[in-house]
C-alpha cells in the first residue's frame, strides 16, 4: 500500500481543469482520505498554461509536493513545462488526437478521451469526465468514488440526463484504463484511513468569509482585486440568507470608506483587497485611526510591485501593513497559516476592532487564499462575540455623551447615531472630547495620549505567543509566519528524523507578541541554528524580529519567484544549508 500520492493536471485556461480537478477532491475526501491542492494560474481567463494540483494521502497533509505521480496533460505544453518532475514509476496521461505526438518513453500512456466520447455519441466536453475516470483507474481505484452524488452536488443546476452522461463518460474512462493499463503500472492504491472521517473541505479565503459570517458581519464593500475576490463572492453566496449587505464598489478608495460609513451607522463592516488596492485604501486606515471606527480590512498578498505577478504568490506586504497610512495609531496585524486559523483570528480581528476601536487586518495571500485542505473539524470553541457598542437603552440614563471622552484604559463608549438622544460628533480632525475640532496642543496631546499609550498595552495583553512544533529544546529552529506554517510543519516533522529540530510559527504578528516572546528568544539563542522561511526577498519578518527582540537569524531561506514553497524544495534548503554546516 502506498501512503500518499500527487496528481497534477495541466492545460489551458478554459480546458476543465478545476472541474476535473474538484470533482476528484471531493471523491477522495468523501471516501476518506485526507487531500491538499494548490493552483497555478495566468492572469488570463482563457489560454496561457494553468495546473492544478492535488496530494491525496490516507494521514493529515498540509502542504504540496515539487513532483508527482501522475500528470493528465491537455495539452502539449504541459508536457514539455511539467514531465522533468515526474516521480519514479510515475504515469503521463494524455490524448493522442488532441497532442500528435507518439511519445516512447514508458512514462508516457495514451487515452483516446475524444475518440471514447465519440463512440459514446456524448458532446466533446463530456472528454474531462473520460479523463478524470482514467486518473482514478491509474491511481488503482475499482469504481468513481460516488461520481453520480458529487456531480450533482458540484453542479447542483446540471440536470438528471447531464449527470447520467457524465457518468457514462467517466466510467467509460476507468473501464479503458482497467483494460488497457497492466496492473503493475498503475499506482499502489492508498491504504484507508484507520476509521471513517467526516471531512470538511475548505480554502483560506472561504475560511475567511466564514470566520467575518460568524463574528456578525453585516456589511462588506470591495472592489474585484485577485486573489482577495473569493471572500466577497462567498459572502455574496451567503448574504440573503444571514442577512447581509454586499457592496461591490467603483475603487478601493470607495470600499474601505463604505465599510467606515457603515461602521460608524452600528454594523460589524469589513472590506477586502491585494496590495495594489489597499495602497488606495491607506488613508482611510488614517480615518479609521483618528476616527477610532471599528474595521476588519483583509489583505490578500500577490506579487509586486505594480500589477506585478497578479495571480501568483507571496509574503511582500507585510511591512507596507504594519507602516501603512499617515499618522501614530494602534492596529494590529493577523497572519493565519490554516484555514482554522483563518476562520478563528477573523473571529478575533472583528472581536479587537470592536473591543479597542481599531483597524485590524487579516494578511493572507493567494497560496492560502486557493489551497483548499480536508480538515476533520473546525475548532467553534474559542470563538467570540461581544456586543461593545451602546444603544438607546444603555444611553437613556445619562445627561449627556462624549464620543472620545477621556476613559482611563483609551476606550470611549461607542453609540450608535441615531439611537438615543445623544448626538454622535466624529470627525477627521484632531478633535475633543465631544468630537469638535480643536488646535491647541494640550488637547492633541491627550487624544494622542488616549489612542495610542493607553490602548496599546491592553492591545500587546491581547496578542498570543508563536507555535512551537516538535523539539521543545531543539538544536535547529525553523521560524515562519502566515501561510508557510503547512509546508514548514510537514518539513519540520520529516527532518526530525534525522536532526533535533523545531518549528516556530507566528500568526499574531502585530503589535509583536510579547507574551512569553523572550523565552522564545532564549531558546533561539540556546539553538545551534536558526532559520526563517518567507516567501519575500527582503526577509521582512526577519527583520521585524530583529526591530522586537533584537535577534538575528544564522540564515533565511526566501522564495520570491511567485510560486509558494513546495514540501521537497524546502527539505532540500534545509537539509542542504544543515550538510553545509
Amino acid at each position: 500500500m502506498a501512503s500518499e500520492y500527487t496528481i497534477r493536471i495541466g492545460g489551458a485556461a478554459g480546458q476543465g481543469m478545476q472541474f476535473i480537478g474538484g470533482l476528484l477532491v471531493r471523491g477522495f475526501s468523501d471516501a476518506g482520505f485526507y487531500t491538499f491542492t494548490h493552483q497555478d494560474y495566468m492572469s488570463r481567463i482563457k489560454g496561457g498554461h494553468n495546473f492544478y494540483q492535488i496530494r491525496i494521502s490516507n494521514h493529515p497533509i498540509s502542504s504540496s509536493r515539487n513532483t508527482f505521480d501522475i500528470l493528465l496533460a491537455l495539452n502539449r505544453e504541459t508536457i514539455e513545462i511539467h514531465a522533468p518532475e515526474i516521480n519514479k514509476s510515475g504515469l503521463i496521461l494524455y490524448d493522442s488526437e488532441i497532442i500528435k505526438h507518439d511519445y516512447s518513453q514508458e512514462e508516457f500512456f495514451h487515452v483516446p478521451f475524444t475518440d471514447i466520447i465519440r463512440q459514446l455519441d456524448l458532446d466533446k466536453v463530456m472528454s474531462t469526465s473520460v479523463a478524470l475516470g482514467a486518473v482514478l483507474g491509474c491511481a488503482g481505484f475499482e469504481s468513481l468514488l460516488g461520481f453520480e452524488t458529487i456531480i450533482s452536488n458540484f453542479i447542483p443546476v446540471t440536470t438528471e440526463g447531464v449527470i447520467a452522461s457524465q457518468v457514462k463518460a467517466g466510467q467509460a474512462g476507468l473501464d479503458y484504463i482497467t483494460k488497457a493499463l497492466e496492473p503493475s503500472r498503475r499506482l499502489l492504491p492508498i491504504g484507508q484511513p484507520e476509521k471513517d472521517k467526516d471531512f470538511l473541505f475548505i480554502n483560506g479565503n472561504h475560511a475567511i468569509g466564514l470566520g467575518a459570517l460568524v463574528s456578525g458581519c453585516k456589511f462588506y464593500s470591495a472592489y474585484p482585486m485577485t486573489p482577495a475576490t473569493s471572500i466577497m463572492l462567498y459572502l455574496i453566496s451567503k448574504a440573503e440568507k444571514y442577512g447581509i449587505i454586499v457592496e461591490q464598489a467603483e475603487d478601493e478608495i470607495s470600499a474601505i470608506n463604505m465599510a467606515l460609513g457603515a461602521s460608524y451607522g452600528g454594523v460589524r463592516a469589513m472590506t477586502g483587497t491585494s496590495g495594489g488596492g489597499f495602497a488606495l485604501m491607506t488613508e482611510g486606515v488614517s480615518l479609521a485611526g483618528i476616527t477610532e471606527t471599528p474595521i476588519v480590512i483583509a489583505e490578500v498578498q500577490r506579487p509586486g510591485p505594480a500589477t506585478g505577478l497578479p495571480t501568483r504568490t507571496e509574503q511582500s506586504d507585510l511591512f507596507f501593513v504594519i507602516f501603512g497610512g499617515h499618522g501614530e495609531f494602534p492596529r494590529v496585524v493577523f497572519t493565519p497559516g490554516t484555514p482554522e486559523q483563518a476562520l478563528s483570528l477573523t473571529n478575533k480581528a472583528f472581536h479587537l476592532a470592536e473591543k479597542y476601536q481599531i483597524p485590524v487586518f487579516i494578511q493572507s495571500d493567494q497560496y492560502l487564499a486557493d489551497s483548499q485542505w480536508t480538515l476533520e473539524d473546525l475548532d467553534t470553541e474559542s470563538l467570540q462575540y461581544e456586543d461593545f457598542r451602546l444603544r438607546g437603552s444603555e444611553l437613556s440614563n445619562t445627561d449627556f455623551y462624549q464620543r472620545y471622552s477621556l476613559s482611563e484604559n483609551g476606550v470611549s463608549p461607542l453609540a450608535i447615531p441615531g439611537a438615543s438622544k445623544h448626538l454622535v460628533v466624529v470627525d477627521s480632525d484632531e478633535h475633543d472630547q465631544d468630537g469638535h475640532i480643536i488646535e491647541d496642543a494640550h488637547t492633541r496631546n491627550m487624544m494622542v495620549e488616549k489612542r495610542y499609550h493607553k490602548k496599546l498595552p491592553l492591545i500587546n495583553r491581547e496578542i498570543a505567543p508563536p507555535i512551537l512544533h516538535g523539539y521543545q529544546k531543539p538544536d535547529i529552529v525553523v521560524t515562519c509566519y502566515g501561510s508557510t506554517f503547512g509546508v514548514t510543519k510537514e518539513a519540520v516533522e520529516r527532518l526530525g528524523a534525522k536532526y533535533k529540530i523545531a518549528m516556530l510559527h507566528f500568526s499574531e504578528v502585530y503589535p509583536f507578541p510579547l507574551r512569553d516572546i523572550f523565552d522564545y528568544v532564549d531558546m533561539l539563542n540556546t539553538a545551534k541554528t536558526t532559520l526563517c522561511v518567507e516567501n519575500n526577498v527582503s526577509g521582512q519578518f526577519a527583520q521585524l524580529m530583529r526591530m522586537e527582540t533584537g535577534f538575528e537569524f544564522d540564515a533565511r531561506i526566501n522564495k520570491f519567484d511567485g510560486r509558494p514553497f513546495g514540501l521537497d524544495y524546502l527539505l532540500g534548503e534545509i537539509d542542504g544549508y544543515l550538510r553545509g554546516l
